[in-house]
């Protein structure tokens, strides 16, 4: 390293360690500077009003997740369990797809977030298949009646989390 680049790392480092030391955060988690500090040379780190997003809410509000007066996206609900590897040792999933609408509604356009979804074993892409990163499709966008399942399995080195992401009722 040049001589220059020491000199400035040196400096940035001490103007850190000067300016942790300057503030100590109580165990309120007010922050306070202390006396013998002139505020008029130093940076010092300060909390924002404007951060209060950062804060936990004590309210818990649930988003309404409704697509229509019928049907609700939770009503298609996502299975996954391990099965037998494939013979080449890869390992093996199931997944079962099901409309559990209650007011029996036939529920069309199912996406799912799927990341990068893909498998050894063929899947119907009929049944389930990857349009883009993290949006599959379910049952080739045709609806899935009210108490039918649909299942495929496929082979990854790891499960991929599935969750039902859009729904159109139908």
């Amino acid at each position: 390293m040049s001589r220059r680049r020491v000199l400035l790392s040196a400096t940035l480092l001490s103007y850190f360690l000067h300016g942790m030391a300057l503030v100590s955060v109580v165990a309120s988690g007010v922050e306070e500077v202390r006396d013998n500090v002139d505020l008029t040379k130093t940076t010092t780190l300060t909390t924002s009003a404007h951060r209060k997003m950062l804060h936990l809410s004590h309210e818990t509000r649930a988003e309404p997740d409704r697509i229509g007066e019928k049907c609700k996206k939770s009503d298609i609900v996502v299975n996954q369990a391990a099965t037998e590897p494939m013979p080449n040792g890869i390992p093996g999933y199931t997944v079962e797809i099901t409309n559990q609408c209650m007011s029996g509604c036939n529920i069309s356009r199912i996406h799912v977030s799927c990341g990068w979804f893909s498998s050894a074993k063929l899947v119907n892409p009929r049944v389930f298949k990857r349009i883009h990163y993290d949006d599959c499709l379910v049952n080739n966008g045709k609806p899935l009646p009210y108490g039918s399942t649909l299942s495929f399995n496929y082979a990854n080195t790891f499960p991929y989390r599935l969750a039902v992401s859009f729904v159109t009722c139908s």
